[in-house]
């Protein structure tokens, strides 16, 4: 036991505990960087959607301050062209109620306030506003040509004063001024230059969103990447704890198992814990052995003589019942023990029943079974009889019997009195009996030898 605690405290190996702590460490770092990449890339997504959906909103909102001045100019061209009513006051709904230009240019506040794509927005709306004033008036212009009631009119029209040139126009003069005012140069240069601050918001966000995109896609591939470098490194990593589970866990678990099986000391194989408890189950084991000898001796032997006792003489008969093997049972009497106990003692007599025994070991075979089954009862069970005769035996029990009277070692002399039966399928249960029989056979004449029984 000294010797396995010294073993113990000089054992080398790799810790499992250690190793783990290692991996633990290891595989959280990896995760750590695994996932602030995944926020990376998902940040550098986010901002490449944010920049896409932001060109959209501006092209939108480009495309609604496109459409109110269009309407604008629409509704204003047809009541100049028509006279009818009804197209001023879709005019004055779209510009007052509505209101594309305004809510355009409002949205578009939020996301870029006070930067070129809002500036350029800015200066097409006002340039549509500043048309507005020379809409009113070719408005003035037709109301007053066809000599509608001014009163009734939006106040806007209302508050448009005319020129004293134009009041004194003619109603075809003023038509044709106002168709002027709507569908002449100026209004049509007025008109691109709208489109022209529109295209150039347009472009100034394509731009930015394009650069935006570009750094945003950059940033999202160099993430990428680092996650590929992260999760290849986590599967090498997690590659190299299976080979060394394999290595340190999983094949002395398989050596440990046969090992039990075989029932047979452990290999000190594997990471330091196994071979730590290798080394404590070998100790344990060579203590159970050693406590097992002594406890199947004291169980089985009998402990004056050293042969097997009742007990284990039972077991034995329980066990060759099922063995249908042709054997010998010998029943042996110490001849009148009771009166060498009352003579010499028991001292004497515990001496002469060691002496039988000692003659019965060497009279008989190794692979033959010698019991002491009481307390001057003795018992042998002779297997593999082949070659063994009736004669073979009388002739043991007369060597036996003269060793046992010509004894030079102080001890008083001594016979033996056997009975013996055989039996070609096992220890059948009426095989003691059988050699009972015969043992009384020779007690009745006169001790002193042996008889068989016979049918």
């Amino acid at each position: 036991m000294e010797e396995n605690t010294v073993k113990k405290k000089k054992m080398k190996g790799i810790s499992i505990k250690t190793l783990n702590y290692i991996m633990i460490l290891v595989a959280v770092v990896l995760y750590i960087f695994i996932l602030r990449s995944i926020f990376g890339i998902s940040d550098k997504y986010q901002a490449l959607v944010d920049s896409t959906e932001d060109y959209i909103n501006c092209e939108k909102d480009g495309a609604l301050v496109n459409q109110g001045s269009d309407i604008l100019t629409e509704n204003v061209r047809l009541f100049v062209v028509t006279g009818e009513k009804e197209h001023m006051d879709a005019y004055f709904k779209e510009a007052y109620e509505d209101k594309k230009r305004d809510e355009a240019l409002e949205a578009l506040e939020q996301f870029h306030p006070g930067d070129e794509v809002h500036q350029y927005m800015a200066l097409a709306v006002d340039v549509s506003n500043e048309l507005m004033n020379r809409e009113f008036y070719a408005m003035r212009l037709v109301a007053e040509a066809n000599q509608m009631d001014i009163d009734s009119l939006p106040e806007q029209i209302q508050n448009v004063s005319l020129s004293a040139q134009d009041r004194e126009l003619d109603v075809e003069d003023k038509l044709e001024k106002a168709e002027d005012m709507v569908f002449g140069v100026e209004y049509k240069s007025a008109k691109t230059r709208i489109q022209d601050n529109i295209n150039y918001s347009l472009t100034t966000i394509l731009n930015e969103t394009r650069n935006e995109q570009i750094a945003s896609a950059e940033s999202l591939k160099h993430e990428i990447e680092k996650q590929r470098l992260l999760i290849s490194i986590l599967v090498v990593m997690n590659i190299i704890v299976f080979v060394i589970i394999s290595i340190l866990i999983v094949k002395p678990l398989k050596v440990y198992i046969n090992c039990i099986k075989e029932n047979k000391m452990l290999e000190t194989v594997g990471a330091y814990e196994f071979k730590y408890l290798a080394l404590t189950y070998n100790n344990i084991y060579e203590i159970n052995a050693a406590n097992e000898v002594m406890l199947r001796n004291k169980a089985e032997k009998d402990a004056l003589t050293g042969l097997l006792n009742r007990g284990a003489f039972d077991s034995l008969r329980a066990g060759l019942q099922a063995n249908a093997c042709a054997l010998a049972l010998l029943l042996i009497d110490v001849d009148k023990f009771k009166n060498i106990n009352d003579t010499y003692g028991h001292d004497v007599g515990d001496k002469v029943l060691k002496k039988v025994a000692n003659v019965l070991n060497m009279h008989f075979r190794s692979n033959d079974f010698i019991a002491r089954i009481g307390g001057d009862e003795f018992s042998v069970i002779m297997m593999d009889i082949k070659n063994i005769s009736k004669d073979t035996i009388e002739e043991k029990v007369k060597d036996m019997n003269r060793v046992l009277q010509n004894g030079t070692d102080g001890l008083p002399k001594i016979t033996l009195s056997v009975g013996v039966a055989f039996s070609e399928n096992g220890f059948h249960k009426e095989l003691y009996k059988m050699a009972d029989t015969a043992l009384y056979k020779v007690k009745e004449n006169g001790r002193c030898g042996c008889a068989f029984y016979e049918e």
